[in-house]
């Protein structure tokens, strides 16, 4: 259940951004296939690729993690 709130977490930054998942993808430096499976919860992103997303949206990785709100 968590993985799936972390997708859901993602899902929502990069729509508010505007941004599909190829673009984001591209940002990041990865497979747009592997980030497709982070937002869906099948797999969970390691740190390094949390802290990428993290710094990208200006949040905390706790935030991603759905640890905090802030």
């Amino acid at each position: 259940m968590h993985s799936r709130l972390v997708g859901e977490r993602l899902k929502k930054l990069r729509n508010q951004n505007n941004l599909s998942q190829q673009a984001l993808a591209d940002r990041l430096g990865i497979n747009r296939s592997t980030y497709s499976r982070y937002e869906s919860g099948v797999i969970q992103a390691d740190y390094e690729t949390l802290q990428k997303i993290a710094d990208f949206y200006g949040v905390s990785v706790d935030y991603l993690l759905v640890r905090t709100d802030d």
